[in-house]
């Protein structure tokens, strides 16, 4: 395998706000950021982390989510470093704008969705990747969300990075598997939380393991 597609493969599977109080009213306690954290490895090696955080807007119906990354790969052949963040903004449970942005050693690259009212505007611009679409329904899933919860009930989840839908299809008791053709994942939960994050890659599986 060449390694601008071993990029390719490990870039694509790796992909707060606290509101005031009415002087009416008494004042709301802090919103508590939900967070998460996990150990990328490959072949039993880490090579990075990362990071997931819900913050709820206090006294709104808003919500801001991250999905951060930072890998650094050093095999004999191939040298690759990623920083790659997903930012979520939503609003009653639907999805009013996500940013991506990814810092690699083949540049940087970015990803936008953003709702304007009657459809979205989504524009990817990745690395050896470029997708331009609109979406006319409301996205009230994506693969962040995958992170807080088992996708129970959901077909598909939208990928913020790519900016296409992922569909998700259960494999037994908390086991799903989430992804595109050519880019899949297999998410494992334990009392709804997940634990464990396998990406498909032709040379090797990454291992996002979840750090009590």
């Amino acid at each position: 395998m060449s390694g601008s597609g071993f990029r390719l493969g490990l870039t694509g599977a790796l992909v707060g706000l606290v509101g005031a109080a009415s002087a009416q009213t008494p004042a709301a306690r802090p919103a508590v950021p939900e967070t998460r954290r996990y150990a990328i490895e490959v072949a039993g090696v880490r090579v990075g982390t990362m990071t997931a955080t819900r913050v709820p807007q206090t006294a709104t119906t808003d919500a801001v989510s991250t999905l951060t990354s930072d890998v650094k790969v050093n095999f004999l052949i191939y040298k690759l470093k990623i920083y790659y963040q997903v930012v979520n903004r939503v609003r009653n449970g639907q999805l009013l704008l996500s940013t991506v942005e990814a810092h690699t050693n083949q540049g940087d690259f970015a990803s936008r969705t953003e709702w304007k009212g009657d459809h979205y505007d989504i524009v990817a611009s990745q690395y050896r990747y470029q997708h331009r679409a609109t979406e006319k329904q409301p996205i009230r899933y994506t693969v962040t969300d995958l992170f807080f919860g088992e996708p129970q009930g959901q077909a598909r989840a939208f990928s913020e990075y790519f900016g296409d839908f992922f569909s998700v299809q259960r494999l037994g008791p908390a086991r799903y598997t989430a992804g595109l053709p050519d880019r899949e994942g297999e998410y494992r939960y334990v009392n709804g939380e997940l634990v464990l994050l396998i990406t498909k890659n032709p040379l090797k599986n990454f291992v996002i393991r979840f750090l009590p």
